[in-house]
């Protein structure tokens, strides 16, 4: 397979199985470079994978406590990953995806531990005390975080207007759903800071992951890596706590596992590739309003009239967010990190 380097041109290198199917993009001065205008596609296609992910887990409080209804919160755990990885199992069967080169297994086992078991496992146990309103305060403040993170771990310095943006963000946010709320704080807050940590880091780990690996197959075998927990954890607990199936229940439980764990998470990470880990993140400030619309129209959970007013705060911030550019240059990649994998 070839690949191009910016510094040094074009060359043979060797790469992951993984990586196959990676877009090459013609040498400067070839005369079969693309025309300036579709450079931008990448970016466009990024923000609205990102934000197709977005709305996906919008809907995972809501589909949450809908689940709660019918299976008791490790149950529900338990089984969302169970479906989830089974679903991503016959995803990779299907194209005969290679298994990842072992280097890249620490980064998924931090996928893994993030995002398919650490954050849906302490939101559900959060949710139980708190409102789906109040929990979208972690939603306010994890584009922040993940900002933050992606920044240390990837090497992408975002400019100083890009951080007045997101910390502006964030404000509204967090000052919006707190005030939803009430302002009072739940016996769930110590569990929802620690989905927005563990979340953050596997936002982040995932994010670098699928610039060698397609982003559905990120999940994917974080998912698989996950499976004999995920099993042995719904024969433990479904026993053990109630059962009682309603439409509901059954139809949260299968949005969490195959709109969330899944497919969101499968756009999220493609989008992450396309366009870095700060700028998807900020994407994400939208994420507590369109909760709080699905909490309104699935939950009957009111909201105020100051919903309109913040949500046009917030888009603002958003659109300073993607238009400022990074300063620096990202931190080198590892071999065989050519560039954003197309799937």
């Amino acid at each position: 397979m070839r690949a191009q380097d910016s510094a040094t041109g074009s060359g043979t290198i060797a790469v992951d199985a993984g990586t196959e199917g990676t877009e090459t993009s013609p040498t400067p001065g070839s005369g079969t470079g693309t025309p300036q205008h579709t450079s931008q596609a990448p970016a466009r296609r990024g923000a609205l994978l990102a934000a197709l992910g977005v709305v996906a887990f919008s809907l995972t409080f809501p589909s949450t406590a809908w689940g709660l209804e019918s299976f008791g919160p490790w149950s529900l755990v338990a089984l969302r990953s169970t479906l989830a990885a089974l679903i991503a199992g016959g995803f990779l069967l299907a194209v005969r995806a290679p298994v990842p080169a072992r280097r890249h297994w620490g980064g998924l086992a931090v996928v893994a531990g993030g995002v398919v078991i650490g954050f849906p496992l302490l939101t559900t146990l959060a949710l139980q005390t708190s409102t789906t309103s109040h929990a979208a305060v972690v939603v306010g403040l994890l584009p922040l975080t993940t900002a933050v993170l992606g920044s240390l771990r990837t090497g992408e310095r975002p400019s100083r207007t890009f951080w007045v943006a997101a910390l502006a963000g964030a404000a509204v946010v967090i000052g919006f759903t707190v005030q939803q709320s009430g302002g009072a704080l739940t016996s769930g807050d110590l569990y929802l800071f620690g989905a927005l940590l563990v979340c953050a880091a596997g936002y982040t780990e995932g994010g670098r992951l699928a610039r060698v690996m397609p982003g559905w197959q990120v999940i994917g075998w974080a998912l698989i890596l996950c499976l004999p927990l995920a099993v042995a954890g719904s024969a433990v607990a479904v026993p053990l706590e109630p059962v009682h199936l309603t439409a509901h229940g059954v139809l949260g439980l299968v949005w969490v596992a195959a709109g969330s764990t899944f497919f969101g998470l499968y756009v999220w990470y493609k989008g992450m590739a396309e366009i870095g880990v700060p700028r998807a993140s900020q994407l994400q400030l939208a994420q507590p309003l369109l909760t709080l619309a699905w909490s309104f129209l699935l939950l009957g959970e009111e909201v105020s009239a100051a919903a309109p007013l913040a949500a046009v705060a917030v888009l603002v911030c958003i659109a300073a967010t993607q238009r400022t550019g990074r300063r620096g240059r990202s931190a080198p990649r590892s071999a065989g990190e050519t560039g954003p994998v197309r799937s």
